[in-house]
C-alpha cells in the first residue's frame, strides 16, 4: 500500500470504491496498483478502514486481518509443501499439492518454477527442464558424456544398439572402430 503524494496534482484518478474522482485535498492511498479514497479502502466484511494496516485479498474482496484469520470468510490457509509455512496470500498449485510461488523451485538450481515447465523425477522432486535431461540423461556409451537434447530442443536424440546409448556422433566412430 502507497500513501498519495498530494503535491502532484489537483486530480489523483478514479477511487476504486466509489468510482468517484479523487482530488488533491483529500486523503487517498494505492493499494494493488488501485486508487482509493482512505474512507473506500476498507474491510468487506466489517467495513473497518484499512489504510495503513495489514489485510488481505482473496476472489477480490479485501479484508481486515482479524476477519480474514479469524472470521471463516476465506477458504481455510494452506500449508506450503515446501517450507511447512501457511500460504495467507497467492496459493501455487502443482502435482496435486500447494506451495508459495516463492518456494516452487528447482531442486537443483533453485531457479523459480512458477509459470515454467518443470519435470518430476522418479524420486518425486520437481526439476527445471534443463536439469532433469542433464540428471536424468543417458551417458553415451563411447564418451560418458549425458546425451542431452540439442540448444533450444526438449528432445535429445540418441543411437540405441546392444543395450547401450550413444550420440549420433559417437556411435558413428565406434562403429568405424569395428
Amino acid at each position: 500500500m502507497q500513501e498519495m503524494d498530494s503535491s502532484s496534482s489537483l486530480y489523483f484518478g478514479s477511487c476504486t470504491g466509489c468510482s468517484k474522482t479523487v482530488w488533491i485535498d483529500e486523503k487517498a492511498c494505492r493499494a494493488m496498483g488501485r486508487l482509493f479514497h482512505h474512507t473506500c479502502f476498507t474491510c468487506s466484511v466489517c467495513s473497518k478502514k484499512l489504510s495503513g494496516k495489514p489485510f488481505y485479498t482473496v476472489s477480490g474482496r479485501i479484508y481486515c486481518e482479524d476477519d480474514f484469520l479469524y472470521s471463516g470468510v476465506h477458504p481455510p490457509a494452506e500449508v506450503c509443501t515446501s517450507c511447512g509455512y501457511l500460504i495467507m496470500d497467492m496459493v501455487l498449485q502443482a502435482r496435486g499439492k500447494s506451495y508459495h510461488p516463492s518456494c516452487f523451485r528447482c531442486v537443483v538450481c533453485r531457479q523459480s518454477l512458477e509459470g515454467q515447465p518443470f519435470s518430476v523425477g522418479t524420486d518425486s522432486r520437481v526439476y527445471c527442464i534443463s536439469d532433469y535431461h542433464k540428471i536424468r540423461a543417458p551417458l553415451c556409451a563411447t564418451c560418458r558424456v549425458p546425451i542431452l537434447p540439442t540448444e533450444g530442443s526438449t528432445e535429445s536424440i540418441r543411437v540405441v544398439s546392444l543395450n547401450r546409448n550413444y550420440h549420433v556422433e559417437c556411435y558413428s566412430g565406434a562403429v568405424n572402430l569395428i
